[in-house]
């Protein structure tokens, strides 16, 4: 599996190759937008073309694009219902300039609605950005913590939303953090092997490209989103090695998020690599 974490793309934006490079990554999760506005980021010609350059030389991929904090595609309001389809769509032709595999986000909130009554609304908001985006750029899926009504905390929650879409452009990528916070619990090796088995069943492994690979400070089904380093939190380090070395897990990768308050991504990235059976 390959690994790597979420790097800042602070200017200039290609450095973000080299801060990779520096840490071990093999593959990388980046925002192409300032997560916490609607206004998009003009990423420069020029920063483009070095990026794509530097990144000839370090071969970190997959790349993956997380979308922005503000986006609800269940949202009745008008404009950020709107604003959240062409946020989406800028970071789909972001991710297609920059060789990326696509953008990683959350859907919205239902905002105490069922899902019923949303996911029509969800469904044509995604096949908007669909039809808006390059066929080769994924709309990847992120699993949620089940906080505030939060669309996607559950497997079958996500299903229902990619048979309405019905792309084969949709993926899906699962948080252990959130995981764990919504209600599987991942600690041992069984339980492991039954939530990747109840995602072959359910969605197809095929579907799935990759995990956040983060321990939770909050309990099991706490649907609080509290994310810990590996080993420090309530998972527990075992997890991580049951996922990198699970059969039916070699074609993900594994990105970090977690806070650094006592390791750095540098350390977590050898300690995974270090926990590979060869």
């Amino acid at each position: 599996m390959k690994i790597g974490a979420h790097i800042s793309t602070a200017k200039p934006f290609s450095d973000a190759i080299t801060r990779a490079e520096s840490i071990g990554c093999e593959c990388m999760q980046i925002f192409a937008n300032a997560p916490q506005r609607w206004n998009p980021t003009e990423i420069a010609e020029s920063e483009i073309k070095r990026y794509l350059e530097l990144n000839e030389k370090a071969k970190i991929s997959p790349v993956i694009i997380h979308s922005i904090y503000l986006v609800n595609l269940a949202s009745e309001n008008p404009f950020f219902y709107e604003q959240s389809i062409k946020s989406l769509i800028d970071d789909m032709n972001k991710a297609t300039k920059l060789g990326a595999l696509g953008a990683n986000m959350h859907l919205g909130s239902t905002k105490g609605k069922e899902m019923s009554e949303v996911l029509v609304k969800v469904a044509e908001a995604v096949k908007q950005v669909l039809a808006a985006t390059d066929k080769k750029t994924l709309f990847i899926i992120e699993n949620s913590a089940g906080a505030g009504n939060i669309i996607g905390d559950t497997l079958e929650e996500i299903l229902l939303v990619m048979k309405a879409v019905d792309s084969p452009r949709v993926r899906v990528l699962i948080d252990t953090a959130h995981a764990f916070e919504s209600g599987y619990d991942l600690r041992t090796e069984k339980q492991v092997d039954e939530f990747v088995e109840k995602f072959d069943q359910l969605i197809g492994i095929d579907k799935l490209v990759g995990f956040h690979l983060n321990d939770s400070k909050t309990v099991l089904d706490s649907k609080r989103d509290r994310h810990a380093d590996l080993g420090k939190g309530e998972i527990g380090l075992e997890t991580f090695r049951f996922i990198v070395n699970h059969p039916k897990l070699q074609h993900c990768f594994g990105i970090l998020e977690t806070p650094q308050e006592s390791s750095t991504w540098t350390e977590e990235i050898k300690l995974l690599k270090s926990m590979e059976v060869k």
